[in-house]
């Protein structure tokens, strides 16, 4: 079952603020379904034509920020969760590894239409929808 077909109810509070700027998404903690923290947002990317989020770019791996890996998340993935004050994904160690991958170079500026298709389809089995 994905995260998404799990996803708790939305309570008053939550609603209250449901925006977030993406200086607070970049560094917010990622945990798998167990709530071990599997690493943090690095960044996000955003289609400039619709302006949607498309993904999230996890960093993980690495030590004090050194030789850290970077595995683009489709953002639809991703669930907040109020208890553990970050994003959770229903996800193993095991599948992460195996995910296509990112060069940290790409960072400040990505094309995704030649490997889309690939992410998309890598991550369909958690619930990945297609921001385009």
């Amino acid at each position: 079952m994905t995260t998404q077909a799990m996803a708790k109810p939305v309570d008053d509070a939550e609603m209250a603020h449901p925006l977030i700027p993406a200086q607070r998404v970049n560094g917010a903690e990622v945990y798998n379904q167990a709530k071990e923290k599997i690493g943090k947002i690095e960044d996000i990317a955003i289609d400039k034509r619709t302006g949607k989020v498309a993904y999230a770019i996890l960093s993980f791996g690495g030590f004090l920020g050194m030789g850290d890996k970077h595995q683009p998340l489709p953002w639809s993935v991703l669930d907040y969760d109020t208890d553990v004050g970050g994003y959770v994904v229903d996800i193993t160690q095991e599948f992460l590894t195996l995910a296509p991958k990112l060069d940290v170079s790409e960072l400040s500026g990505w094309d995704d239409t030649m490997n889309r298709d690939a992410f998309h389809t890598y991550y369909t089995p958690l619930g990945a929808k297609p921001y385009w």
